[in-house]
């Protein structure tokens, strides 16, 4: 009977084993999909649309010419599809045609201002707000200026979250991968034993956090001497006196004639007078930066009782669309208290704070992503740099401490031009710190009372 149940639970275990899927982004299109296996640095992978395009592009490659017409290769195909991407800029035909994979064609106003300086050669300080497509501005110069027959690390992207590291490097691959470059993601909560790997085989640009890219540093198993391009996205975070240590001796590995870039959504007095020390004569490129949250979220902000706040929450939750919602809370505890309570009223939620393991993080966000959990609670690790498609609504349940910190929690919606919403709880011990908030930001939201409102 023992070994009955041992051979069933072996069998339920190479059945899940069978049925698990892992998260990735489509080597083509750029859009988020899952496949049934592990993917690799080597291996392209595709959601199904494209997957059955590059079976059916390379199976029309090997047929022979009809009636003296010859097939069009995918060399051919490619210069006719990225003519028009990014016009006037002095791209590769393989970069221009990974981005127009991504259905980009025109380069937002930080792309455009960014790119040019980048190409040739100069240190640039970018500003942008959130959700305007900074992380190409970067990845675009970056892979155009690696050499893939140089089997060493070229670029060093440095990001203050795991989640932003994932998401920088997806998009960043997407690009490399026409031009026969590897990218590795570095990030604590994992094993470190798949970055030794990949890092032994030999990679050409590096996304890391600083903690694990700092490790890697110190053992041995990471070299930055040929690294002749560095980015710090979110250089306000990066710079913070949380990060200024790691970041300067990480800094310290590589050359002094790098070319360097610090793109963030928020660029505070002290983080110019810090980047000076690390940039050459940068160019400054500034958009929309009077604006502290994007221009396309209409705020609603409620004064309202503590006791009334999930009462509220619910009604707001209740009345929403398709899009995807996000709940702020302040604190890690809060934040699972929160989700909790609303998993037994019935809503379909997941929880994001800093004590969950890595792969417990990934899952929560797949589910996000997917719609199976369409309300993300979060404390503030998901304020910076994580862009989910769509996001409709966010919540701000507990005030944030900063106004850094509302401007990016309010930057994961209205991305990219879209409507978004945003709604903020103050109750009556929050009200000095709301003030603090509208004057660092400089502008007055309308607001009214909850129990007003719902007449």
């Amino acid at each position: 009977m023992p070994s009955s149940s041992l051979s069933t639970r072996r069998n339920q275990s190479r059945s899940q084993s069978r049925n698990r899927r892992h998260q990735v982004v489509c080597s083509d299109c750029g859009k988020t999909t899952t496949v049934p296996f592990r993917p690799t640095q080597e291996r392209p992978v595709y959601c199904r649309p494209c997957f059955r395009n590059v079976r059916d592009q390379s199976s029309t490659e090997k047929r022979p010419a009809v009636s003296g017409h010859p097939v069009p290769t995918s060399s051919t195909r490619d210069r006719i599809a990225v003519s028009g991407v990014f016009g006037g800029m002095p791209l590769s035909d393989p970069t221009k045609a990974a981005i127009s994979r991504m259905n980009i064609s025109e380069p937002t106003p930080i792309q455009d201002k960014s790119i040019p300086h980048l190409l040739d050669g100069r240190d640039l300080v970018g500003q942008a707000r959130t959700g305007s497509g900074k992380t190409l501005a970067f990845a675009v110069p970056m892979v155009e200026k690696c050499d893939p027959s140089m089997k060493k690390v070229q670029g060093l992207v440095l990001v203050p979250t795991r989640e932003l590291a994932i998401q920088v490097a997806e998009v960043t691959k997407a690009l490399a991968w026409n031009h026969r470059l590897r990218v590795t993601l570095l990030y604590g909560g994992r094993s470190q034993k798949p970055e030794f790997d990949a890092l032994k085989r030999g990679t050409h640009i590096v996304v890391g956090t600083p903690g694990r890219t700092l490790d890697h540093l110190r053992q041995g198993t990471l070299d930055l001497r040929s690294v002749r391009f560095l980015v710090l996205d979110e250089a306000d975070e990066m710079l913070d006196r949380g990060f200024a240590q790691d970041v300067e001796a990480i800094i310290g590995y590589t050359p002094s004639e790098r070319q360097t870039a610090l793109l963030s959504s928020t660029m505070p007095a002290w983080v110019a007078k810090t980047a000076r020390k690390h940039l050459r004569n940068p160019a400054k490129v500034s958009v929309d930066a009077e604006l502290q949250a994007p221009p396309t979220v209409h705020h609603m902000v409620y004064t309202i009782e503590r006791s009334q706040k999930i009462g509220a929450l619910r009604t707001l939750l209740n009345e929403r669309e398709d899009s995807p919602v996000i709940v702020f809370g302040r604190t890690k505890r809060g934040v699972r208290k929160l989700a909790r309570q609303l998993d037994t009223l019935g809503y379909p939620v997941g929880a994001l704070q800093g004590n969950l393991s890595q792969n417990a993080r990934e899952r929560v966000m797949a589910d996000f992503r997917s719609g199976e959990s369409p309300i993300l609670v979060a404390t503030n690790v998901a304020a910076r740099g994580i862009d989910v498609e769509g996001v409709g609504q966010v919540i701000n349940y507990d005030l944030p401490d900063s106004e850094i910190l509302f401007t990016h929690r309010v930057g994961r919606t209205g991305r990219m031009g879209r409507a978004g919403e945003a709604i903020t709880f103050i109750t009556p011990d929050e009200e000095k710190k709301w003030g603090q908030l509208e004057r660092s930001l400089d502008i007055r939201f309308k607001r009214e009372a909850w129990k007003d409102a719902m007449r």
